[in-house]
């Protein structure tokens, strides 16, 4: 059998979490693999590595993509954010709050995909349904916490944050 040929490398660049950057990532690089290992990103978690568990769900031009679905190279020019982006940002802390305050973790092994999730799904719609959001998070696995908690804690932030622009 013939050795495998190297990959090739791709120049990419993009926008991660609000900043320009490039690097060089072999053609065949996900960018889940991309984010975590030249960036550091480790909120991006590689759970089946097959797009089922979510856990590595990042938003590409603010749509939820799973990042181990998606060739790093595929990224090139797009805006990137991942939780520890959103997090920096402040953009996400009533929701982390939530997730607190509702006990919708526990290991925390699936939050980061979930609150991402909620982001994608609280920039569309203003008042979820619970069964809109149960429909939302239906591709993220949680294994501790159960979906109650989860469903609650999205529940709750779409309430606060409909509430304060009310009041605004």
């Amino acid at each position: 059998m013939a050795p495998e040929a190297p990959q090739r490398e791709r120049a990419i660049a993009f926008t991660l979490n609000g900043e320009s950057v490039r690097c060089r990532a072999p053609a065949r690089t996900h960018l889940g693999d991309l984010l975590r290992h030249e960036f550091g990103l480790t909120g991006v978690h590689l759970g089946c590595e097959h797009g089922v568990c979510g856990a590595c769900t990042v938003l590409v031009d603010g749509r939820a993509m799973r990042a181990c679905l998606m060739l790093a190279v595929q990224a090139d020019g797009a805006t990137v954010e991942t939780v520890e982006g959103l997090t920096e940002s402040g953009r996400i802390r009533d929701l982390q709050d939530a997730f607190h305050a509702r006990n919708a973790l526990q290991c925390g092994y699936c939050t980061p995909g979930m609150l991402v999730t909620a982001v994608e799904l609280l920039s569309e719609a203003v008042a979820p349904s619970r069964e809109e959001i149960r429909d939302a998070i239906s591709g993220n696995y949680c294994r501790c916490t159960g979906y109650h908690a989860i469903v609650d804690a999205i529940s709750t932030t779409a309430e606060a944050r409909r509430s304060k622009e009310a009041a605004e």
